[in-house]
């Protein structure tokens, strides 16, 4: 069907959802507009769905969520028998309805549906799959992405993001859809729920939930009587309820909530691209910070997965970028848990391929195994699942991501800023009592370990030319490899899209064991890297940067200087 014959027949039928009838009335003679609204179907990988909200097949709405759902039931139906879901949504503009949509297609198609009454951190829902043994979880959320966008995540019955395999089975399935017509079953929300195919998730779940992550607590009472003072920002998203619980459970009693930024509110007008890795985004926290003497600002993210911190200094603030306080929580974790007897004989660690090396020094210290895994959390989950097959769950301590994702313990298998959070206060409450702010503890780490500077940059390419112009990108540094980056010779290339990795300096060649995934990365002398990869959420190049220096300004100038050349080789 051509473009103009797709947007025509949404123009006839698109008519649930009136802000989609404005759109679509108001693109009559914009042919720019219906052809990135039409150019191609939002795609469903192993993130779900995820797309700026609005009109046609290239846009999240209730059409796009209805297909997908439908897609999903079909599936569902076949492999299992007596089918649940449970589903939830964050804080995004119709996060509530797109939840309540899915839920009438899974209902409808005689699939048992457990619904959370409002928005909850996307951790909850892998809870909940677990704990409910649904089948399958949905989670409504686009994230950290700015506010236009939403989407729509898809566990699997294990509670960890679907697999590969799983999310190609689901994909053809959606394909075969229409977008209007037959083939997608609904039913009335509010029939659903009188019959009992729809059911509100009680408040005793959540509960659990926080039992749980109290769980994960290393020194359980250093809390208390800490005077700890804290400045917290949900960032008008899912965690303010639940991270503000689990401080109270473990001492935390000097919370400040930012005003501007603690209700739930999907436009993010105080910070448009809701990101804890943005300086912006913090802003308003920071200012609070000052004015209450705060020793700690946490900031999660939308869906609350993710989360942000801040230090008091001698002289301010320092933000911790995700690597340092994923390296502070495993050095904490390992050697707490080491001093207090409570470490396993074989301690497992998970980092993700684009996360610090300087993790490899602290968990060979103490003597843990690390595992190394593709970018996405729900391959860290994968191996906490590798564990629990062989009974072997306890030996996992840590997981993390340098994109501000954290887990310990395994009750659920995504990433969670309610443990995070938790976590990260009892951190700074221990090295208060020891003498010490988390400032000076990861000044110590870089002393003792070396300087290491990671940095992350990202540039956007949006629209149907953005796309083109990102696989043109990589393509180029796949037959162009560079040999040398701001002088630094590249000592082995690791391609995880063609699985091998090659070692310029001896000519040898090994295969990389791991899922296919477009990832290039170039390791450098002086232990100084460079790694490259297309998000695979949002329309955007990822650029992650290792400087290896005597000082930490040392190391910053040579990321500098990596970063310039890396520019200059993509042709940017």
């Amino acid at each position: 069907m051509e473009i103009k014959e797709k947007y025509e027949q949404w123009l006839r039928n698109a008519t649930d959802d009136k802000d989609l009838v404005d759109e679509l009335g108001g693109l009559v003679n914009d042919e720019d507009g219906i052809y990135e609204r039409f150019y191609r179907e939002i795609s469903f990988g192993t993130a779900g769905l995820r797309g700026i909200i609005g009109a046609g097949t290239n846009r999240m709405n209730i059409y796009t969520v209805r297909r997908a759902t439908q897609g999903l039931a079909n599936i569902i139906n076949c492999r299992c028998t007596d089918p649940s879901v449970a589903i939830s949504h964050d804080s995004r503009i119709k996060a509530d309805l797109f939840a309540r949509e899915a839920a009438r297609v899974l209902a409808a198609n005689g699939i048992k549906v457990y619904i959370s009454k409002e928005l909850q951190p996307t951790p909850v829902v892998s809870f909940a799959v677990r704990e409910l043994h649904t089948s399958a979880g949905i989670m409504i959320t686009a994230s950290h992405n700015r506010a236009q966008y939403n989407g729509y995540k898809c566990y699997g019955a294990d509670g960890c993001q679907m697999t590969d395999v799983y999310a190609d089975a689901v994909f053809e399935e959606i394909k075969s859809v229409d977008y209007f017509g037959d083939s997608i079953k609904l039913i009335d929300f509010e029939e659903g729920v009188r019959s009992g195919l729809i059911e509100w998730i009680g408040d005793d779940l959540y509960e659990k939930y926080l039992d749980r992550v109290q769980e994960q607590t290393v020194n359980a009472d250093v809390c208390r009587g800490s005077d700890l003072k804290v400045v917290y920002t949900p960032l008008n998203g899912a965690g303010n309820k639940l991270v503000r619980k689990i401080l109270r459970r473990i001492g935390v009693e000097d919370v400040t909530i930012v005003p501007e930024q603690e209700k739930p509110d999907g436009n993010f007008t105080t910070c448009p691209y809701p990101n804890p890795e943005e300086h912006e985004a913090l802003g308003l926290g920071l200012e609070l910070c000052k004015k209450t003497g705060a020793d700690l600002l946490l900031a999660t993210d939308p869906d609350s997965d993710r989360v942000g911190i801040a230090v008091k200094t001698k002289d301010g603030y320092r933000l911790m970028t995700g690597n340092e306080t994923g390296i502070m929580l495993l050095n904490y974790v390992l050697s707490c848990r080491k001093q207090n007897g409570t470490l396993p004989a074989e301690p497992v660690a998970v980092k993700t391929v684009v996360t610090s090396k300087l993790v490899d020094r602290i968990s060979e210290k103490y003597g843990c195994e690390l595992r190394v895994v593709l970018t996405g959390f729900k391959y860290i989950g994968e191996q906490i699942l590798l564990l629990e097959k062989k009974n072997e769950e306890n030996r996992y301590v840590f997981g993390f991501e340098e994109s501000y994702g954290y887990l310990a313990g395994t009750y659920v298998r995504d990433k969670d800023a309610v443990v995070a959070s938790m976590l990260i206060c009892e951190m700074a409450a221990y090295y208060r009592r020891n003498g010490k702010s988390l400032d000076e503890v990861m000044t110590s780490i870089y002393e003792e370990f070396g300087h290491y500077l990671n940095r992350t940059k990202s540039f956007e390419f949006d629209g149907a030319a953005g796309m083109e112009k990102m696989a043109s990108i990589m393509s180029s540094l796949r037959s162009n490899a560079p040999v040398e980056i701001s002088g630094f010779k590249v000592t082995e290339i690791a391609d995880y899209l063609e699985s091998y990795k090659k070692d310029l300096v001896s000519g040898e060649t090994e295969t990389i064991d791991l899922p296919k995934s477009n990832v290039l990365a170039y390791s450098l002398e002086g232990g100084n890297c460079v790694i490259v990869r297309p998000s695979g959420t949002e329309p955007k190049i990822k650029v992650y940067l290792t400087g290896v220096g005597k000082t930490q300004e040392k190391a910053g100038e040579i990321a500098d200087g990596l970063y310039a050349s890396i520019k200059s080789c993509m042709g940017i």
